[in-house]
């Protein structure tokens, strides 16, 4: 229960039955003992609120990598727990299971746009082949996203868990931006292309798809993505 004391909340279980005490016939108060009490408990409070989502976040940080690396079956909570610094028990605390984090993981990994972006409004498919080909290119970085969903596919609940995350983030993202009738089928459509070349030239490595110049696969594939996402 908080009470106000010259203008400043105090816990009525933390203040002393007077604020003033007269010792040897001088007075001596409380007042900055216990305004200094209460605002180092409010500050205590906030940095351990602020710990708590540090804490959540490596966590988390390090999820994505482990599972990115490993997939969902060859992750296990502890690697995951000493790559961020914390234990296997605060692990489950904050996201109960592995499960639960594994579906975290999925949806802070799939938000950001990828190869299917906010730009190119009026040349999508464009935007897409060209995107695709610099993203899968030698000298690129690797695509997190997809190297996630490649190796955890093989867990029946995590290829579910993966399934919705597309769907939710790329998935929509793409088919709102599509004019016509099966707007959602076409762009299902266009991510199975998305991952097969990406599986082909940046994984498998077929010779000639590898070897091939970014700038001519790209108009190759700005006319396969036309024909799926504006065939009128």
């Amino acid at each position: 229960m908080v009470t106000l004391w010259s203008g400043r909340a105090l816990d009525k279980r933390l203040a002393p039955a007077a604020f003033r005490q007269v010792v040897g016939g001088r007075v001596y108060t409380r007042r900055q003992e216990w305004s200094t009490l209460v605002y180092m408990k409010s500050e205590g409070v906030v940095q351990r609120r602020r710990d708590a989502a540090a804490t959540r976040a490596a966590i988390l940080e390090a999820a994505i990598a482990e599972f990115t690396e490993h997939g969902y079956a060859g992750a296990g909570v502890r690697q995951i727990a000493e790559r961020a610094g914390v234990t296997a028990m605060l692990i489950n605390r904050y996201f109960d299971s592995k499960e639960r984090l594994f579906a975290e993981a999925v949806d802070t990994s799939f938000a950001p746009p990828t190869v299917v972006t906010d730009s190119g409004e009026d040349r999508l498919a464009a935007t897409i082949g060209t995107v695709l080909a610099q993203r899968t290119g030698l000298s690129a970085g690797q695509l997190d996203p997809f190297l996630l969903t490649l190796r955890s596919a093989g867990d029946a609940r995590a290829a579910e868990i993966v399934r919705h995350g597309i769907e939710t983030h790329v998935g929509a993202r793409l088919a709102s931006r599509l004019a016509g009738s099966e707007a959602e089928a076409r762009a299902q459509i266009a991510l199975a292309l998305i991952a097969g070349v990406w599986l082909m030239r940046r994984v498998i490595g077929l010779p000639a798809l590898a070897a091939m110049a970014d700038e001519t696969l790209a108009g190759l594939l700005g006319a396969m993505f036309d024909a799926v996402l504006d065939p009128d």
